[in-house]
């Protein structure tokens, strides 16, 4: 079973900086994009930023600049350094991973799945 636990998350004033991190556990064939989301009370969930294996980054306009994504594919982890935080930014912030997995159906055949898989997110206030 895969499972993904972000940390890194905490309190922090208005122009400082935080890195969050996120580990994959679990069983798995590959992990494809890796990114991050966040999700105000009230708001849709927005992307934040992703990252493909290679490590080729998309981020939101938002965030461009000042957020920067990486992975160590090795310890199968992605990170995102947020900096210039803004007291608007305060809100949960998850870790998402494209996973495929291999999986065996009640006939005792293989399929592979391609999955998206969450974590529980971490809390990051912005305030001073």
């Amino acid at each position: 079973q895969v499972r993904l636990v972000e940390s890194g998350g905490g309190l922090v004033q208005p122009g400082r900086s935080l890195r969050l991190s996120c580990v994959v556990s679990g069983s798995w064939l590959t992990v494809n994009k890796m990114g991050w989301y966040r999700q105000a009370p009230g708001k849709e969930r927005e992307l934040v930023a992703t990252a493909i294996s290679d490590g080729n980054a998309d981020y939101a306009d938002s965030v461009k600049g000042r957020f920067t994504i990486s992975r160590d594919n090795a310890r199968n982890m992605v990170f995102v350094k947020m900096s210039s935080l803004k007291p608007q930014e305060t809100t949960v912030y998850c870790c998402k991973a494209e996973i495929r997995t291999k999986h065996t159906d009640s006939s005792g055949r293989a399929y592979i799945n391609t999955d998206g898989y969450w974590g529980q997110g971490t809390q990051d206030t912005v305030s001073s």
